[in-house]
């Protein structure tokens, strides 16, 4: 049995039987099978039927889907809220992109050898997609990792993380009440073993990951010849503060992406680096709003940093923060835990670039700000890792933020913004180890399906 626990208190939610290798086979041969027979494709309209009607039975249930999330994940219940709402968004995103898996006419009787023919690309679903998720937004990733199969038109299965299964399973129900056939959706509770068996088997077509790198690179290597994939993992996100940013608007950015969700996000703020002129200022005025974070029970209203996943999360961050004080740190606020499930919010100065909060992602209630002089040498610093997701700069010079844009190493910098930011609709993913393909329900989309070329010869034409 798997037990699903409250993050915060530990108290059990609820225990979910496992399945084995053989239960994962019936589930590959059924997904296998709607897919070998177009017969039971599902048209075009009716998947935007099914997905508008998921979309209103989500409307209806925000407050319960809400307490779900909050309850088995640990994200405070307004921004579980928010996750919902993202959800119910992008539900609705997938449903209108339908419309645009579209081909084009490629032109002929350029050459002699090409003449009398006419020939079009269309898109066509790629095949049974196999989805294994992450715990941060148990509501969100599901989405981007279901129905995104489902509006291109691919039966999808699905591991949700371990820690958190309960709001994909309740989402999974949801589909069924909207009309989706059996099969089309399923979920796969299962041990690791099973997983590996599931992801690697030669019917899988699409392999769509978000977790750590270790897993992430191990199963790519895994995966049967022709299965596509896309991995999303985490980052060390820099963010670059010149001396001419607004810190009106720098403070709460660096809080809100330095500290939503206790920090477990693949694109939270982690590594500031701030021009000495200002950086003890900035620092300062950041540890004074995040003193003031009410830290606790994720499903009180009031509280604004929940607990850690799982206790030995703490056991981590806490050790890493230990190590660089050990080395010299200076802790502007926070540095303790305060339970078993829960850490303070906590500000470092000038950690040294070889501590392990200077290298590794934290993934935790963590933000650490260095001084810099030379720009470019705070640029180099912040490509000198393997990983490369989301990043940022400050600035009110249009010239320096189009050179810090083009010589940070990242997919995406955010100007005057912090680097956790995102909307469903834009791309979104890692680049070397910190992922490979492009996230977004849109190029998600694009990615589960395939070209096919036909080519008409009529002495006709």
């Amino acid at each position: 049995m798997l037990k699903v626990f409250s993050p915060f208190d530990q108290s059990l939610i609820k225990e979910l039987p496992l399945i084995g290798k053989a239960e994962v086979e019936k589930q590959l041969q059924t997904a296998y099978a709607l897919f070998q027979h177009q017969s039971n494709w599902l048209p075009a309209y009716q998947r935007i039927e099914i997905l508008e009607k998921t979309a209103e039975i989500m409307k209806s249930q925000v407050e319960k889907l809400t307490k779900i999330a909050a309850q088995e994940g640990g994200k405070p219940y307004m921004d579980s809220k928010v996750e919902v709402l993202r959800a119910i968004n992008g539900v609705k995103l997938a449903a209108e992109h339908i419309s645009q898996l579209k081909g084009e006419q490629i032109p002929m009787s350029l050459t002699k050898a090409s003449e009398n023919r006419m020939a079009f690309v269309s898109r066509e679903p790629i095949g049974v997609v196999v989805s294994v998720s992450a715990f941060n937004h148990p509501l969100n990733l599901t989405i981007h990792q279901t129905v995104t199969a489902i509006a291109s038109g691919c039966p999808v299965i699905i591991k949700p993380a371990s820690t958190t299964p309960l709001s994909c399973l309740n989402f999974i129900e949801i589909l069924k009440q909207a009309g989706l056939p059996d099969g089309w959706c399923q979920a796969s509770i299962c041990d690791r073993e099973a997983a590996t068996f599931l992801v690697t088997d030669k019917r899988v077509n699409y392999f769509s990951f978000i977790g750590s790198a270790a897993v992430g690179w191990k199963l790519k290597s895994q995966l049967s010849p022709g299965t596509r994939c896309a991995l999303e993992h985490g980052g060390v996100a820099p963010v670059i503060v010149e001396q001419d940013a607004d810190l009106n608007e720098l403070i709460p950015s660096l809080l809100k992406g330095g500290f939503y969700h206790a920090g477990q996000v693949c694109v939270s703020v982690q590594r500031v680096f701030v021009h000495q002129s200002i950086c003890d200022k900035v620092a300062n005025e950041l540890a004074t709003l995040a003193k003031k974070l009410i830290v606790g029970n994720p499903l009180d209203e009031k509280t604004e940093v929940g607990p850690l996943i799982t206790p030995s999360e703490v056991d981590r961050v806490e050790k890493w923060v230990n190590e660089a004080i050990a080395k010299g740190t200076t802790v502007l606020c926070g540095g303790k835990r305060i339970s078993e499930t829960c850490y303070e919010p906590t500000v470092l100065l000038n950690p040294p670039l070889d501590a392990t909060v200077s290298t590794h992602e934290i993934f935790g209630p963590v933000v650490c700000i260095y001084a810099y002089s030379d720009r470019e040498k705070a640029i180099e610093i912040a490509n000198s890792l393997e990983v490369h997701f989301q990043a940022a700069v400050f600035t009110k010079n249009i010239d320096i933020a189009l050179d810090t844009v083009k010589k940070l190493n990242a997919t995406a910098v955010m100007v005057n913004d912090h680097t956790a930011f995102r909307v469903d609709w834009m791309p979104f993913g890692g680049r070397d180890a910190s992922g490979i393909g492009m996230g977004g329900i849109p190029y998600t989309m694009h990615e589960m399906t395939r070209e096919k070329l036909m080519v008409i010869k009529s002495n006709a034409l």
